[in-house]
């Protein structure tokens, strides 16, 4: 949905997620960022790899925006994700840190 209003970084990084572009969406996330799917949490580059290879970018997943919440560095983005591990109207809560995710927690939308 072109109407919403999807401040950066996140705008960008869920283009970046649709584009499949594994290693812009690395490069999204500060040093010691985490990702937080379900309640698994995934800490640096190497252990977020690890996990979006087999169950993000590696899925070819794709996120359709429908909400938007935005709290300070707080956005918060419920959307229809369709993917070959996963499918449904999740939420897609992220911590802003500069231009960069500090944190992503993956919940049902």
């Amino acid at each position: 949905m072109s109407d919403l209003q999807i401040p950066e970084p996140v705008a960008g990084f869920i283009d970046t997620v649709n584009a499949h572009d594994d290693l812009g969406f690395l490069d999204a996330f500060t040093t010691d960022g985490v990702v937080d799917d379900w309640g698994r949490e995934f800490q640096g580059r190497e252990s977020i790899r690890a996990w979006s290879d087999k169950e993000f970018i590696g899925a070819t997943g794709v996120l359709t925006p429908e909400e938007v919440t935005v709290d300070g560095n707080s956005v918060t983005v419920i959307g229809d994700w369709r993917s070959t591990h996963a499918n449904g109207r999740s939420s897609f809560a992220f911590v802003i840190d500069g231009d960069k995710l500090n944190r992503m927690t993956i919940r049902e939308g």
